[in-house]
Protein backbone atom coordinates (compact mmCIF):
# COMPACT_ATOMS: atom_id res chain seq x y z
CA UNK A 1 0.00 0.00 0.00
CA UNK A 2 1.41 3.39 -1.01
CA UNK A 3 1.56 6.02 1.73
CA UNK A 4 1.99 9.78 1.72
CA UNK A 5 3.17 11.66 -1.36
CA UNK A 6 6.58 13.24 -0.82
CA UNK A 7 8.05 16.40 -2.34
CA UNK A 8 11.77 17.13 -1.89
CA UNK A 9 13.25 20.63 -2.24
CA UNK A 10 17.00 20.48 -2.77
CA UNK A 11 19.04 17.52 -3.98
CA UNK A 12 22.48 18.24 -2.51
CA UNK A 13 24.07 16.36 0.38
CA UNK A 14 21.13 16.62 2.76
CA UNK A 15 18.56 16.26 -0.02
CA UNK A 16 20.13 12.93 -0.91
CA UNK A 17 19.96 11.91 2.76
CA UNK A 18 16.23 12.69 2.77
CA UNK A 19 15.71 10.74 -0.46
CA UNK A 20 17.52 7.71 0.95
CA UNK A 21 15.40 7.89 4.11
CA UNK A 22 12.11 8.12 2.21
CA UNK A 23 13.19 5.20 0.02
CA UNK A 24 14.20 2.98 2.95
CA UNK A 25 11.79 3.80 5.77
CA UNK A 26 9.07 1.24 4.97
CA UNK A 27 11.65 -1.50 4.42
CA UNK A 28 13.25 -0.89 7.80
CA UNK A 29 10.02 -0.11 9.68
CA UNK A 30 7.15 -2.25 8.37
CA UNK A 31 4.63 -0.43 10.57
CA UNK A 32 4.48 2.44 8.05
CA UNK A 33 3.24 2.49 4.45
CA UNK A 34 5.75 3.05 1.67
CA UNK A 35 5.84 6.75 0.70
CA UNK A 36 5.36 7.80 -2.91
CA UNK A 37 8.18 9.97 -4.25
CA UNK A 38 6.13 12.51 -6.21
CA UNK A 39 8.30 15.50 -7.09
CA UNK A 40 11.74 17.03 -6.63
CA UNK A 41 12.53 20.75 -6.94
CA UNK A 42 15.94 22.29 -7.46
CA UNK A 43 17.60 25.45 -8.73
CA UNK A 44 17.03 24.71 -12.42
CA UNK A 45 14.54 22.52 -14.29
CA UNK A 46 17.40 20.57 -15.86
CA UNK A 47 19.04 19.76 -12.51
CA UNK A 48 15.68 18.92 -10.97
CA UNK A 49 14.78 16.47 -13.76
CA UNK A 50 18.21 14.85 -13.60
CA UNK A 51 18.09 14.42 -9.82
CA UNK A 52 14.45 13.30 -9.82
CA UNK A 53 15.40 10.44 -12.11
CA UNK A 54 18.49 9.60 -10.03
CA UNK A 55 16.59 9.67 -6.72
CA UNK A 56 13.44 7.93 -7.97
CA UNK A 57 10.98 10.85 -7.90
CA UNK A 58 8.17 11.01 -10.42
CA UNK A 59 9.06 14.42 -11.79
CA UNK A 60 11.43 17.36 -11.40
CA UNK A 61 10.69 21.08 -11.34
CA UNK A 62 12.74 24.25 -11.14
CA UNK A 63 10.02 25.97 -9.08
CA UNK A 64 9.60 24.90 -5.45
CA UNK A 65 6.21 26.65 -5.33
CA UNK A 66 5.02 24.34 -8.10
CA UNK A 67 6.01 21.38 -5.92
CA UNK A 68 4.17 22.74 -2.89
CA UNK A 69 0.97 23.36 -4.87
CA UNK A 70 0.91 19.79 -6.22
CA UNK A 71 -2.12 18.03 -4.64
CA UNK A 72 -0.27 14.69 -4.81
CA UNK A 73 2.36 16.04 -2.39
CA UNK A 74 1.37 15.57 1.27
CA UNK A 75 4.71 16.13 3.02
CA UNK A 76 7.54 18.43 1.96
CA UNK A 77 11.21 17.75 2.73
CA UNK A 78 13.19 21.01 2.78
CA UNK A 79 16.91 20.56 2.16
CA UNK A 80 17.61 23.95 0.57
CA UNK A 81 20.16 26.50 1.89
CA UNK A 82 19.38 27.99 5.30
CA UNK A 83 18.08 31.36 4.10
CA UNK A 84 15.21 29.73 2.19
CA UNK A 85 13.86 27.55 5.01
CA UNK A 86 11.34 30.03 6.41
CA UNK A 87 9.57 30.96 3.17
CA UNK A 88 9.43 27.36 1.99
CA UNK A 89 8.19 25.95 5.29
CA UNK A 90 5.53 28.63 5.77
CA UNK A 91 4.27 28.18 2.21
CA UNK A 92 4.09 24.41 2.62
CA UNK A 93 2.23 24.64 5.92
CA UNK A 94 -0.22 27.20 4.53
CA UNK A 95 -0.85 24.81 1.64
CA UNK A 96 -1.78 22.08 4.13
CA UNK A 97 1.41 20.03 3.81
CA UNK A 98 3.42 18.40 6.55
CA UNK A 99 7.04 19.64 6.73
CA UNK A 100 10.42 18.02 7.40
CA UNK A 101 12.91 20.91 7.38
CA UNK A 102 16.65 20.70 7.79
CA UNK A 103 18.42 22.67 10.50
CA UNK A 104 18.95 25.44 11.36
CA UNK A 105 15.30 26.40 11.51
CA UNK A 106 15.91 29.89 10.07
CA UNK A 107 18.54 32.60 9.84
CA UNK A 108 16.59 35.08 11.98
CA UNK A 109 14.57 34.65 15.14
CA UNK A 110 11.67 36.48 13.49
CA UNK A 111 11.57 33.90 10.70
CA UNK A 112 11.75 31.03 13.19
CA UNK A 113 8.78 32.49 15.07
CA UNK A 114 6.94 32.87 11.76
CA UNK A 115 7.55 29.17 11.04
CA UNK A 116 6.37 28.13 14.49
CA UNK A 117 3.23 30.25 14.16
CA UNK A 118 2.48 28.81 10.71
CA UNK A 119 2.76 25.29 12.13
CA UNK A 120 0.39 26.20 14.96
CA UNK A 121 -2.20 27.68 12.60
CA UNK A 122 -2.04 24.84 10.12
CA UNK A 123 -2.31 21.95 12.56
CA UNK A 124 0.13 20.06 10.33
CA UNK A 125 3.17 18.16 11.57
CA UNK A 126 6.39 20.17 11.22
CA UNK A 127 9.73 18.83 12.42
CA UNK A 128 13.41 19.74 12.08
CA UNK A 129 16.25 17.55 10.85
CA UNK A 130 18.01 16.83 14.13
CA UNK A 131 18.88 13.24 13.33
CA UNK A 132 21.66 12.90 15.94
CA UNK A 133 19.02 12.60 18.67
CA UNK A 134 17.84 9.40 16.93
CA UNK A 135 21.08 7.54 17.68
CA UNK A 136 20.26 4.46 19.81
CA UNK A 137 23.21 5.42 22.04
CA UNK A 138 21.73 8.87 22.68
CA UNK A 139 18.37 7.28 23.42
CA UNK A 140 20.12 4.92 25.84
CA UNK A 141 21.90 7.85 27.51
CA UNK A 142 18.51 9.54 27.92
CA UNK A 143 17.16 6.42 29.63
CA UNK A 144 20.17 6.14 31.95
CA UNK A 145 19.89 9.80 32.98
CA UNK A 146 16.13 9.51 33.55
CA UNK A 147 16.67 6.43 35.72
CA UNK A 148 19.15 8.33 37.89
CA UNK A 149 22.17 6.22 36.95
CA UNK A 150 24.50 9.22 37.20
CA UNK A 151 22.50 11.05 39.86
CA UNK A 152 21.61 14.71 39.60
CA UNK A 153 23.21 16.36 36.55
CA UNK A 154 25.34 19.34 37.58
CA UNK A 155 27.64 20.08 34.60
CA UNK A 156 27.48 19.58 30.83
CA UNK A 157 30.12 20.05 28.12
CA UNK A 158 29.10 20.17 24.47
CA UNK A 159 31.44 20.35 21.49
CA UNK A 160 31.07 20.11 17.73
CA UNK A 161 34.03 20.31 15.38
CA UNK A 162 34.72 19.70 11.70
CA UNK A 163 37.55 20.82 9.44
CA UNK A 164 35.83 21.48 6.12
CA UNK A 165 36.62 25.20 6.54
CA UNK A 166 39.99 24.79 8.26
CA UNK A 167 42.02 25.50 5.13
CA UNK A 168 42.50 29.26 4.59
CA UNK A 169 42.63 28.53 0.85
CA UNK A 170 39.11 27.09 0.91
CA UNK A 171 37.01 29.21 -1.52
CA UNK A 172 34.28 31.51 -0.29
CA UNK A 173 30.80 29.99 -0.64
CA UNK A 174 27.30 30.53 0.68
CA UNK A 175 27.95 29.21 4.19
CA UNK A 176 30.26 32.19 4.76
CA UNK A 177 27.59 34.68 3.76
CA UNK A 178 25.81 36.74 6.41
CA UNK A 179 22.44 35.79 4.95
CA UNK A 180 23.10 32.11 5.79
CA UNK A 181 23.26 32.88 9.52
CA UNK A 182 25.84 33.47 12.24
CA UNK A 183 28.16 30.70 11.03
CA UNK A 184 29.24 27.91 13.36
CA UNK A 185 26.81 29.12 16.02
CA UNK A 186 23.70 28.16 14.06
CA UNK A 187 25.23 25.90 11.41
CA UNK A 188 26.81 23.68 14.11
CA UNK A 189 25.74 24.55 17.65
CA UNK A 190 22.13 23.62 17.00
CA UNK A 191 23.13 19.94 16.85
CA UNK A 192 24.67 19.60 20.33
CA UNK A 193 21.87 21.83 21.62
CA UNK A 194 19.36 19.35 20.20
CA UNK A 195 21.07 16.62 22.24
CA UNK A 196 20.86 18.80 25.33
CA UNK A 197 17.15 19.35 24.66
CA UNK A 198 16.35 15.63 24.81
CA UNK A 199 18.88 14.65 27.50
CA UNK A 200 18.54 17.41 30.05
CA UNK A 201 16.38 20.49 29.49
CA UNK A 202 16.24 24.15 28.63
CA UNK A 203 19.00 26.75 28.83
CA UNK A 204 18.03 29.82 30.85
CA UNK A 205 21.05 32.10 30.35
CA UNK A 206 24.14 32.26 28.16
CA UNK A 207 27.30 34.30 27.59
CA UNK A 208 29.14 33.78 24.31
CA UNK A 209 31.98 34.80 22.03
CA UNK A 210 32.53 34.23 18.29
CA UNK A 211 35.63 34.36 16.10
CA UNK A 212 36.60 34.54 12.43
CA UNK A 213 39.92 32.70 11.97
CA UNK A 214 40.34 33.81 8.34
CA UNK A 215 39.05 37.28 7.53
CA UNK A 216 38.98 36.64 3.75
CA UNK A 217 38.63 33.69 1.41
CA UNK A 218 39.40 33.32 -2.30
CA UNK A 219 36.54 34.25 -4.60
CA UNK A 220 35.94 32.56 -7.93
CA UNK A 221 37.13 35.53 -9.98
CA UNK A 222 40.65 35.61 -8.57
CA UNK A 223 39.86 38.22 -5.91
CA UNK A 224 39.35 37.70 -2.18
CA UNK A 225 36.05 38.17 -0.40
CA UNK A 226 35.55 39.10 3.28
CA UNK A 227 34.10 36.30 5.40
CA UNK A 228 30.75 37.52 6.71
CA UNK A 229 30.08 35.16 9.61
CA UNK A 230 31.99 33.25 12.31
CA UNK A 231 33.56 29.80 11.98
CA UNK A 232 34.21 29.51 15.73
CA UNK A 233 31.91 30.08 18.72
CA UNK A 234 31.95 29.25 22.41
CA UNK A 235 29.58 29.88 25.28
CA UNK A 236 28.93 29.30 28.95
CA UNK A 237 25.36 28.51 29.92
CA UNK A 238 23.05 27.65 32.80
CA UNK A 239 20.01 25.36 32.65
CA UNK A 240 16.59 25.37 34.23
CA UNK A 241 17.58 22.30 36.27
CA UNK A 242 20.52 24.08 37.87
CA UNK A 243 23.40 22.69 35.81
CA UNK A 244 26.25 24.76 34.41
CA UNK A 245 27.55 24.14 30.92
CA UNK A 246 30.10 24.85 28.21
CA UNK A 247 29.43 24.89 24.45
CA UNK A 248 32.28 24.99 21.90
CA UNK A 249 31.88 24.73 18.11
CA UNK A 250 34.43 25.09 15.30
CA UNK A 251 34.09 24.63 11.53
CA UNK A 252 37.84 25.13 11.04
CA UNK A 253 39.23 22.49 13.43
CA UNK A 254 41.91 20.55 11.54
CA UNK A 255 41.63 16.80 12.13
CA UNK A 256 38.03 16.79 13.28
CA UNK A 257 35.68 15.21 10.73
CA UNK A 258 32.32 14.82 12.43
CA UNK A 259 32.85 15.31 16.13
CA UNK A 260 30.03 15.98 18.54
CA UNK A 261 31.48 15.42 21.99
CA UNK A 262 29.10 15.22 24.91
CA UNK A 263 30.09 15.00 28.57
CA UNK A 264 27.40 14.93 31.25
CA UNK A 265 28.53 14.94 34.87
CA UNK A 266 26.23 14.03 37.75
CA UNK A 267 26.34 13.42 41.48
CA UNK A 268 26.75 9.65 41.00
CA UNK A 269 28.69 9.35 37.76
CA UNK A 270 29.08 10.64 34.24
CA UNK A 271 28.30 9.85 30.59
CA UNK A 272 30.58 10.45 27.60
CA UNK A 273 29.70 10.31 23.90
CA UNK A 274 31.58 11.19 20.71
CA UNK A 275 29.83 11.23 17.34
CA UNK A 276 33.01 10.08 15.60
CA UNK A 277 32.51 6.84 17.57
CA UNK A 278 28.74 7.01 17.29
CA UNK A 279 28.08 3.36 18.16
CA UNK A 280 29.68 3.67 21.59
CA UNK A 281 28.62 5.21 24.89
CA UNK A 282 30.79 5.48 27.98
CA UNK A 283 29.44 5.56 31.52
CA UNK A 284 31.11 5.92 34.90
CA UNK A 285 29.09 4.96 37.98
CA UNK A 286 29.93 5.32 41.64
CA UNK A 287 27.54 2.39 42.23
CA UNK A 288 30.34 0.07 41.08
CA UNK A 289 32.70 -1.26 43.71
CA UNK A 290 35.95 0.66 44.14
CA UNK A 291 37.84 -2.18 42.48
CA UNK A 292 35.65 -1.90 39.35
CA UNK A 293 35.13 1.84 39.12
CA UNK A 294 36.15 3.25 35.75
CA UNK A 295 34.54 4.14 32.45
CA UNK A 296 32.82 1.22 30.77
CA UNK A 297 32.13 1.25 27.03
CA UNK A 298 28.70 0.17 25.84
CA UNK A 299 28.50 -0.96 22.20
CA UNK A 300 25.30 -0.38 20.23
CA UNK A 301 23.27 -3.58 20.08
CA UNK A 302 19.76 -4.85 19.30
CA UNK A 303 18.75 -4.13 22.90
CA UNK A 304 19.13 -0.40 22.16
CA UNK A 305 16.04 0.50 20.13
CA UNK A 306 15.66 0.88 17.22
CA UNK A 307 19.05 -0.66 16.34
CA UNK A 308 17.54 -4.13 15.74
CA UNK A 309 15.41 -2.75 12.90
CA UNK A 310 18.63 -2.55 10.88
CA UNK A 311 20.99 -5.20 12.30
CA UNK A 312 20.29 -8.32 14.42
CA UNK A 313 23.82 -8.50 15.87
CA UNK A 314 25.58 -6.18 18.37
CA UNK A 315 28.70 -4.16 17.58
CA UNK A 316 28.18 -3.91 13.82
CA UNK A 317 27.18 -0.25 13.97
CA UNK A 318 24.80 2.21 12.37
CA UNK A 319 25.71 5.30 10.33
CA UNK A 320 24.52 8.84 9.63
CA UNK A 321 21.99 7.82 6.98
CA UNK A 322 20.46 5.19 9.25
CA UNK A 323 19.74 7.95 11.77
CA UNK A 324 17.95 9.82 8.99
CA UNK A 325 15.80 6.75 8.30
CA UNK A 326 14.88 6.59 12.00
CA UNK A 327 14.01 10.29 11.93
CA UNK A 328 11.81 9.73 8.87
CA UNK A 329 9.99 6.96 10.73
CA UNK A 330 9.44 9.23 13.73
CA UNK A 331 8.06 11.90 11.40
CA UNK A 332 5.56 9.42 9.97
CA UNK A 333 4.62 8.40 13.50
CA UNK A 334 4.00 12.04 14.39
CA UNK A 335 1.89 12.55 11.26
CA UNK A 336 -0.19 9.52 12.21
CA UNK A 337 -0.96 11.14 15.58
CA UNK A 338 1.52 9.33 17.81
CA UNK A 339 2.11 11.86 20.59
CA UNK A 340 5.19 9.90 21.73
CA UNK A 341 7.01 10.42 18.43
CA UNK A 342 10.66 11.24 19.17
CA UNK A 343 11.14 14.44 17.17
CA UNK A 344 12.05 18.09 17.57
CA UNK A 345 9.05 19.94 16.20
CA UNK A 346 8.90 23.64 15.39
CA UNK A 347 7.89 24.45 18.98
CA UNK A 348 11.01 22.84 20.45
CA UNK A 349 13.07 23.99 17.51
CA UNK A 350 12.21 27.60 18.30
CA UNK A 351 13.62 27.08 21.81
CA UNK A 352 16.95 26.04 20.27
CA UNK A 353 16.87 29.04 17.93
CA UNK A 354 16.18 31.32 20.90
CA UNK A 355 19.38 30.07 22.56
CA UNK A 356 21.36 30.66 19.36
CA UNK A 357 20.16 34.23 18.96
CA UNK A 358 20.66 34.97 22.66
CA UNK A 359 24.24 33.71 22.34
CA UNK A 360 24.78 35.95 19.30
CA UNK A 361 23.46 38.96 21.23
CA UNK A 362 25.77 38.10 24.10
CA UNK A 363 28.77 37.89 21.77
CA UNK A 364 27.98 41.42 20.56
CA UNK A 365 27.46 42.93 24.04
CA UNK A 366 29.88 40.86 26.09
CA UNK A 367 27.13 40.36 28.67
CA UNK A 368 25.11 37.40 29.92
CA UNK A 369 21.82 37.05 28.01
CA UNK A 370 18.73 35.77 29.80
CA UNK A 371 16.23 33.68 27.86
Amino acid sequence: MMGLGVGLIGSGYMGKCHALAWTSVATVFPDVSRPKLVALADATPELAREQAEAFGFGRGTGDWRDLISDPAVHVVSIAAPNQFHADMAVAALEAGKHVWCEKPMATSLEDAIRMRDAARRSGMTAILGYNYIQNPMIRHARKLIAEGCIGEVNHIRLEMDEDYMADPAEPFYWKSEKRSGYGALDDFAVHPLSLLAVLHGRITSVVADMAIPYAERPAGDGTRRPVENHDIAQALFRTELGASGVLMVNRSAWGRKGRIALQIFGSKGSILFDQERMNELQIYSTADSLELQGYRTILAAPTHAPYRQFIPAPGHGLGFNELKVIECHELLQAISGNCDAYVIDFERGLEIETVIHAAARSAQTGMWAEL
